[in-house]
């Protein structure tokens, strides 16, 4: 079976001046399946947000292939819809013209935009709130429309890096909760970037393991076999997730300390 997204030994490396090449990634080969959520964990600096940018086609690799439903990518991946951190919405526009804009551009006449806006408002859960600007919603609410600003062209894959990372803990639940109530809907394929372990186990179909940059290299694939659907608060209570986060973060840990030695210029 063709995969959704498919990395063939990459390599990517960035110049520096006066230096060798940096090479963060070395000899990667990952393949996620159509419908398949995979998430991806390592320390900072592992080279996890790099994966995802050679998948989006913002980051050409060095070597190796990326390939997207059986095609090697060539330029941007117009079949990918890319949620970030930080949200990009237009402060000047209303949640309504923000999620629009992803069609409008794409040249969906305005009164079908807008409808399809307010149809999304209401799946992520923000009836009656098409008319609030960024600045009067919450945290959570902001990625509520980041996300439906994303969903809304019908990517068939989600490249996702630490979107949940800024809110608080309580709203990252809910967030989760929503992202799987949304993608059991239409499984798309998802590649999600995480610092947060528990995260990755609550959400994902699997959990990628990155070392330790410079040449960071998947050490870890590990299959979640968790029941779905899943309520990610509760699920974490259950002996077997207990079981996984045990499992993957005796390797994880390694890393982690690695990471940090290094950029203390301690021992791990």
């Amino acid at each position: 079976m063709v995969s959704a997204v498919s990395l063939r030994a990459v390599d990517i490396s960035f110049n520096v001046t006066g230096k060798a090449p940096f090479r963060a990634v070395a000899n990667a080969d990952l393949d996620v399946a159509k419908g398949e959520f995979v998430a991806i964990v390592g320390p900072t600096g592992s080279g996890k947000s790099t994966l995802l940018n050679a998948a989006a086609g913002l980051l050409k690799p060095s070597a190796g292939v990326v390939e997207i439903h059986g095609k090697p990518l060539s330029g941007l991946n117009r079949e990918a819809g890319y949620l970030f951190q930080a949200d990009a919405l237009m402060p000047w526009k209303t949640s309504r013209d923000n999620v629009a804009i992803a069609l409008e551009i794409a040249g969906t006449p305005r009164r079908e935009a807008l409808a399809r806006a307010d149809e999304w408002l209401v799946r992520v859960g923000l009836r009656g709130f098409g008319d609030r600007y960024p600045h009067m919603l919450s945290g959570g609410q902001r990625k509520r429309v980041a996300m439906a600003q994303v969903l809304i062209r019908d990517p068939a894959i989600l490249l996702m890096d630490e979107p949940f990372g800024p809110l608080d803990a309580q709203t990252r639940l809910i967030m989760g909760d929503l992202l799987l109530d949304l993608w059991q809907q239409d499984r798309k394929a998802v590649m999600f970037v995480t610092h947060d372990l528990e995260e990755a186990i609550s959400l994902s179909d699997r959990v990628v393991i990155l070392s330790t940059g410079p040449d960071a290299r998947i050490m870890g694939d590990f299959p979640i076999g968790l029941e779905r659907p899943r309520d990610v608060s509760e699920i974490k209570l259950t002996p077997e997730f207990q079981s996984l986060h045990r499992d993957i973060w005796h390797i994880l840990k390694e890393q982690v300390l690695k990471a940090y030695g290094h950029s203390t210029g301690m021992k791990a």
